[in-house]
């Protein structure tokens, strides 16, 4: 049992993820937001050096399977395309529909959204 114990704690894991509600009421409430027809991106400059991220589905979407893949299709885009940039933390807001959209659709979407972030705060693209 101790092993078992020891091996799950030293899994090593980059922890870019917001977990608690308070930090996504914070960035909904203090942040800047742009927006494409399916989603809703918030962002806050952090001050911390790296950056977190949050994803929001509500229960509109679907049951619960519907969502989760909308979510692991989401961070996919996100880590692959490498869009978030270090001391901001973001939410993506996912409206109605946007759990029907195509894998690609979903991608020019979120690119473009963050495209919008990168043109508001004047931030060259690192990738």
């Amino acid at each position: 049992m101790e092993e078992k114990n020891f091996l799950h704690k030293s899994k090593i894991k980059s922890d870019h993820r917001l977990k608690k509600d308070k930090q996504f009421n914070y960035i909904y409430k203090k942040g800047k937001r742009k927006s494409t027809d399916n989603f809703t991106l918030y962002f806050i400059e952090s001050k911390f050096d790296n950056y977190k991220i949050g994803y929001s589905v509500s229960k509109k979407q679907g049951k619960a399977c519907k969502r989760n893949k909308l979510k692991r299709r989401l961070k996919n885009i996100v880590k692959t395309n490498h869009l978030p940039v270090n001391k901001y933390n973001f939410v993506i807001l996912a409206r109605d529909g946007a759990s029907n959209l195509e894998f690609h659709e979903l991608s020019n979407q979120i690119i473009s959204l963050f495209d919008k972030f990168y043109k508001e705060e004047k931030i060259e693209k690192h990738f």
